[in-house]
């Protein structure tokens, strides 16, 4: 997917205007109408700034897949993870899967 079609479809899942956006990341509505109107490429900053906008990062923008959120609680929960041996990784899978009944 493109850079201007990944941008009509974050603005088309949220049901937002090219106004809305602008307001949303603080940049001037003729910024966001030249990328749209234009097909000007964003700067990296500007790009940035649209996904504050969007509440998502530079990672999920350009993504092919949809990302899973972390959350403070899978954050936390992570960082646990890899500082496990691969042993004890295996273990927690074992007993993650016995906990929620997926044999």
């Amino acid at each position: 997917m493109d850079m201007h079609a990944r941008l009509h479809q974050l603005l088309q899942e949220r049901g937002w205007t090219e106004y809305k956006l602008s307001k949303e990341c603080g940049l001037a509505q003729s910024t966001i109408g030249n990328i749209f109107r234009r097909n000007t490429v964003p700067s990296i900053a500007t790009l940035e700034a649209i996904c504050n906008g969007f509440g998502i990062t530079l990672s999920q923008f350009f993504a092919e897949q949809e990302m899973v959120e972390l959350t403070p609680e899978l954050k936390d929960l992570f960082e646990s993870w890899v500082v496990l041996t691969p042993e004890q990784k295996e273990a927690a899978q074992k007993m993650l899967k016995a906990m929620s009944h997926n044999k």
